[in-house]
């Protein structure tokens, strides 16, 4: 499944002219950092968002909370109205996004054993 940040951007900036807002109140209602508002707005970096942030822009838009996951991913938006579901994709996202903040972990802690055992090597060197 593809997805399209420029659509997203699209929809955010659509809605944000429509309000009358700047990227600042957009972020500030929305409790989302300027830069990663502004990175989505613009489409300056494309990485994975979580859904949460996502949610976050939807609903401060006065959208339904699951509007910018459904342009994201191709789909129509739901209606302000209806109910908020719980997709399998969401669950999806969310531990594959868990599954690499661990490969992360794992990598710096791989990182950290090597240079704690070089630290070790140099002192038992210098003694």
């Amino acid at each position: 499944m593809s997805e399209d940040w420029a659509a997203v951007a699209k929809a955010i900036n659509e809605r944000v002219n429509e309000l009358g807002w700047r990227q600042r109140e957009l972020a500030e209602r929305s409790q989302v950092s300027q830069a990663i508002v502004r990175e989505i707005q613009h489409h300056v970096v494309e990485r994975r968002r979580s859904a949460r942030t996502l949610e976050s822009l939807s609903t401060a838009l006065g959208l339904h909370p699951q509007h910018l996951e459904a342009v994201l991913h191709g789909r129509t938006p739901p209606s302000p109205d209806e109910p908020v579901t719980q997709r399998e994709t969401n669950v999806m996202s969310r531990l594959d996004g868990l599954e690499r903040r661990l490969d992360d972990i794992t990598d710096r802690l791989d990182d950290l054993k090597a240079d704690l055992a070089k630290m070790i090597e140099h002192v038992r060197k210098t003694r």
